[in-house]
């Protein structure tokens, strides 16, 4: 692995083990308490489609009148994770996006899926609804990221700030209050981020951020500063969600 890499997780640790021993998960105490949590989390889940939607705009041809751009080899990264986070399989075998299976996994469970919907449905590039305070601030922050155009704080973001920071700890929790089994579909996603992280996405992203940055020591340096705001603005979330349980 990268050096750099290995000196900026160092560096992350103390901001990640917030978030990791949160005291969210203990209070997790019902399947009410988890559908509180993912109607907001869920922002979270469709905000790094939107990083990597970024990504791939930035360092890969989107345009119809198509022609090579940029490095073939990042080209392949983005490319092969787009391709499962976009258009993945779901539980029962069909193509979703992991977006997808999150709102199919709040509807299993009784979770109100109508803002994050209309939320959706209203939102464009230079129009991004309002939801609530917290949320918003959440959101704010990756957007400053993804409209400084610079795709290495976009890939720290996405790399260093997301899901990989849900716990075991938090599956064990789900699993344990799926005795109905209202919880399916929540479980496989989660199972299959987790499979996803550690088997494929996770190796490709600190891939992409190394390839990113060279020996840039500026490029280095934003990388660890996104990454930490990027870490802060979770917690901040996880903060707001507990005190709505």
């Amino acid at each position: 692995m990268n050096p750099k890499i290995i000196e900026i997780n160092n560096n992350l640790q103390l901001y990640k083990k917030e978030i990791v021993d949160h005291d969210l998960y203990k209070n997790l105490n019902s399947i009410k308490d988890i559908a509180t949590l993912m109607e907001s989390h869920v922002y979270a889940v469709w905000d790094f489609m939107c990083l990597l939607k970024a990504l791939q705009s930035i360092l890969t041809c989107t345009s119809y009148a198509w022609k090579p751009v940029g490095n073939t080899k990042i080209r392949r990264l983005i490319n092969s994770i787009v391709l499962e986070e976009e258009s993945d399989v779901d539980q029962d075998g069909n193509p979703a996006s992991h977006y997808e299976m999150y709102l199919e996994a709040m509807r299993q469970c009784g979770a109100n899926t109508k803002p994050i919907e209309n939320f959706v449905n209203n939102v464009k590039y230079n129009n991004i609804p309002n939801v609530n305070s917290d949320v918003d601030s959440f959101i704010q922050t990756t957007f400053s990221i993804i409209n400084s155009k610079k795709p290495h704080r976009i890939a720290a973001a996405f790399t260093f700030g997301r899901e990989d920071l849900i716990p075991d700890m938090f599956s064990a929790i789900v699993k344990e209050y799926n005795s109905d089994n209202k919880l399916d579909k929540f479980v496989y996603y989660l199972e299959r981020h987790i499979e996803l992280d550690g088997g494929e996405h996770g190796p490709l992203a600190l891939q992409l951020v190394s390839d990113l940055c060279g020996n840039d020591e500026v490029k280095w340096k934003e990388v660890e500063d996104t990454a930490i705001e990027c870490l802060i603005a979770r917690k901040k979330l996880w903060d707001s969600i507990m005190s709505q349980i």
